[in-house]
């Protein structure tokens, strides 16, 4: 079973890649991001997807250019993640047959990376928006939307945002930190797996 929760691991280096995926995976998080803005990126998705990518889906974050699709796309990322909405990006993801995420805050926004194709909306940031604020867009889009905060939330806060209509999440800092060990990122993996499945 694939949980709705992707790993955003920013500042990863590839000589961690194939341990830090393997304990996210063995914890139970099998969608993994890796932001652009991270060392050597390429190499490190080429080394998930390589390694994963019958068992994870390894995608890129921080996407901000049709060029850069191209470059995730041919390192082997199955999803494309951004901090705005730009149907450009979203259109050109989804005719390279990628998976598209993009950052979205207002109501326009939301309502246009729909338009342009996009398979979920990335709430970013989700600590400036907050739940009531998300209970309100939820009111006016699709029912079929799939919404993710990203942005400052955790494990601690799953059940105020999926009462407010989130559907996932991305977790990063309470997931991930460069410096951490492949053994603490799985035991924060593991906790926030179970948080999610304490609320079904």
């Amino acid at each position: 079973m694939t949980l709705p929760l992707i790993a955003i691991l920013r500042g990863l280096t590839p000589d961690n890649a194939e341990a830090v995926g393997h304990a996210l995976i063995d914890a139970g998080i099998t969608r993994i991001e890796v932001p652009l803005n991270s060392p050597d990126v390429l190499a490190s998705i080429t080394a998930m997807s390589r390694a994963y990518g019958d068992v994870a889906e390894i995608g890129a974050g921080t996407v901000l250019t049709t060029d850069e699709v191209d470059a995730v796309r041919q390192a082997g990322a199955t999803f494309i993640v951004s901090p705005n909405c730009n149907p450009d990006v979203i259109r050109y993801s989804k005719q390279r047959g990628l998976g598209s995420y993009p950052g979205v805050f207002t109501a326009t926004e939301c309502f246009a990376a729909l338009a342009a194709g996009a398979d979920a909306l990335k709430i970013f940031p989700a600590s400036l928006m907050g739940p009531e604020a998300l209970k309100a867009l939820r009111a006016v889009l699709p029912f079929e939307t799939q919404i993710y905060p990203v942005g400052g939330v955790g494990p601690d806060d799953f059940a105020v945002w999926r009462a407010a209509g989130a559907n996932g999440f991305g977790l990063g800092s309470s997931l991930f930190k460069p410096d951490w060990s492949a053994d603490r990122v799985g035991e924060e993996a593991k906790r926030s797996v179970a948080a999610w499945m304490a609320g079904k």
